[in-house]
């Protein structure tokens, strides 16, 4: 009996993750790809040399237009052709009825970024729902790191600065063991074709779980168990935002062709676990964080620690990059919710405060909250800025690498995970410490 649902369970997961229905999706979106007509057939016995199998990531070289990837860097020399798919339509430049299959109020489509590790451009691809495609393209953005940058500083720095903080704490987490997962379980994108790649840049990295499900599950979900309770908003309301932003960035990853769907559904109930974990133990952890006096130095040791690990999982690629770069967030955040508390710099509202209300909105407090933001950010971007231009090549220097090839020296352990800690440990500690003491000076507070 158990072996039943065993088996069971693995056809459910098989099915889940069969790329036909990524593709199949797409095309109700109206997504259309325009795939090489030079594609080898899998019964043809013909060698595919480009095509790597289900669990190979891309190798670092910009792949060639008349091998069996698509518009996109990864595919599945297995998969069947995309225009074999019955109900499924695929748009060919070079085939014979191109033209006829074109609909001539389609838009044509690039991806808006390169490929992380090849450099891929991605092909164009035929848009006919304009609403879908900018709705899903918005979803997928909730989950990159500008909006991480704009999303964390205005919560602390005009809603609540509890919150921001330990809504941090739960991100940089999630990224960890999701990147780290990605690393263990090492899954390949969705195979391109049938797929079509409406995002390339992290079409090289493994894929399973889907971390921006994960990310986009903890925090609206994060957000809604920090302020229910503490804010005065009714439970529905609150569920129903959490879910649908959840839903949105979920659904945008398979209409980019990023994710299969049971990567979509890992990267949910995995992130609800780690959200289950750190309920109970959050408080204790941003206590610690502001009261003991060893805090800074554990924050160092144990972010830098688990920085390490995720290093030490696989080779380069922006992905660990971007588990260091959470992870140094964390770290400066962490220390700057330390010195705040001790200086008495900025304090929580009294418990005797709760549950908080909204202010009524007025042009003042829309103009300060404004102001705060914008001045806020723009420190954050030019901290940034500077940092990225002074410590890459400091770092070249120590360790005797050519700084002309920065993107080749960032292959480096020794020079990624230092950059992206001391670097973005700066961007944290400015947004929690720095920017409300500027504030302060400019009595915007």
């Amino acid at each position: 009996m158990a072996n039943d649902y065993v088996r069971k369970f693995i056809q459910m997961c098989n099915y889940l993750q069969d790329p036909r229905h990524v593709a199949r999706f797409q095309n109700v979106c109206g997504v259309k790809g325009t795939f090489p007509g030079k594609l080898v057939k899998p019964d043809s016995g013909d060698s595919e040399p480009d095509c790597p199998g289900l669990k190979k990531r891309v190798q670092q070289r910009r792949p060639s237009a008349d091998v069996c990837v698509g518009n996109g860097a990864a595919g599945d020399a297995t998969a069947p052709l995309f225009n074999r798919m019955q109900g499924d339509v695929s748009v060919r430049p070079d085939g014979p009825s191109a033209a006829a299959n074109v609909d001539p109020d389609a838009a044509r489509a690039k991806p808006l970024r390169k490929n992380s590790l090849t450099g891929d451009v991605g092909q164009e691809f035929l848009i006919h729902n304009k609403f879908l495609f900018y709705l899903f393209t918005f979803g997928t953005e909730l989950g990159n790191e500008m909006f991480f940058i704009v999303f964390f500083p205005f919560l602390f720095w005009n809603v609540d600065a509890l919150v921001s903080r330990r809504l941090i704490i739960v991100w940089a987490w999630n990224l960890f063991v999701g990147q780290s997962t990605k690393d263990m379980v090492r899954w390949s994108r969705p195979a391109s074709p049938p797929v079509v790649k409406v995002e390339v840049f992290y079409n090289s990295e493994y894929s399973m779980p889907s971390t921006h499900a994960m990310t986009g599950t903890a925090i609206p979900f994060c957000v809604f168990m920090l302020t229910y309770g503490r804010w005065q908003y009714p439970f529905l309301f609150g569920f129903c935002v959490a879910l649908s932003w959840s839903v949105l960035v979920c659904v945008s990853r398979v209409y980019m062709g990023m994710h299969s769907i049971l990567e979509v559904i890992t990267g949910f109930l995995y992130s609800l676990l780690i959200l289950a974990f750190f309920q109970p133990i959050l408080d204790k952890i941003d206590s610690f964080y502001m009261m003991d006096h060893f805090a800074p130095l554990v924050i160092i040791v144990s972010h830098v620690s688990l920085g390490l690990v995720a290093f030490s999982l696989d080779s380069w690629s922006t992905s660990r990059g971007d588990t260091a770069q959470a992870l140094g967030t964390a770290a400066g955040a962490a220390i700057a919710t330390h010195v705040n508390y001790q200086f008495g710099l900025l304090l929580d509202p009294p418990l005797s405060s709760l549950p908080l209300t909204l202010p009524p909105i007025s042009t003042s407090l829309v103009v300060v909250s404004m102001l705060r933001f914008l001045i806020g950010v723009a420190v954050i971007l030019v901290t940034r800025m500077i940092m990225k231009a002074v410590t890459i090549p400091f770092l070249c220097r120590l360790f005797g690498l050519p700084s002309g090839d920065v993107r080749g020296a960032r292959q480096h352990m020794k020079v990624e995970l230092p950059y992206r800690y001391i670097v973005y440990s700066v961007v944290g500690f400015s947004c929690v410490c720095v920017g409300p003491l500027l504030f302060r000076i400019l009595n915007l507070t």
